[in-house]
């Protein structure tokens, strides 16, 4: 019998694809509009759940940097269940740190074990390989909770 995992992980996977090819923008949150990787979280949350659990409000580019805490991760602990980056399947949340005394920064979402979709700064949401360059940079990796 299943837990309701597989079921929110598998429309997670398929939101999260139909916002490919969504330009980047900076704030943006809209599906074919604009989104950066804050808001592809948004717009998949709000898709399958109905409503986000709470609203970033305005942000900087450099806002990771100048709030002297680990804002990203510790809005994902109170709305996901982190879990073991071994542990981490397709419709799981992924967050990055670019350095190890930074905070995470960038935020993506699997739909492989080995492939992940984002908001790519410059560019726009797109499906990228999970290669060294990418895994050694992820912060944690989080479960999103089951509907209802």
């Amino acid at each position: 019998m299943s837990d309701g995992t597989d079921d929110v992980n598998a429309r997670i996977v398929a939101e999260a694809l139909g916002w490919v090819g969504t330009p980047y923008r900076h704030q943006g949150a809209r599906k074919g509009v604009g989104c950066d990787c804050l808001g592809l979280l948004i717009g998949v949350w709000r898709a399958v759940y109905g409503a986000v659990p709470e609203e970033p409000g305005p942000y900087s580019v450099d806002w990771a940097e100048t709030g002297g805490c680990d804002r990203f991760l510790q809005a994902a602990r109170r709305h996901c269940r982190e879990k073991p980056l071994a542990e981490a399947i397709a419709g799981d949340l992924i967050l990055f740190r670019w350095r190890a005394h930074l905070p995470a920064k960038h935020a993506a979402i699997l739909v492989a074990p080995d492939r992940f979709v984002h908001a790519y700064e410059g560019s726009a949401v797109v499906v990228s390989a999970l290669v060294p360059q990418w895994r050694k940079r992820i912060a944690a990796a989080f479960a999103f909770p089951e509907i209802g």
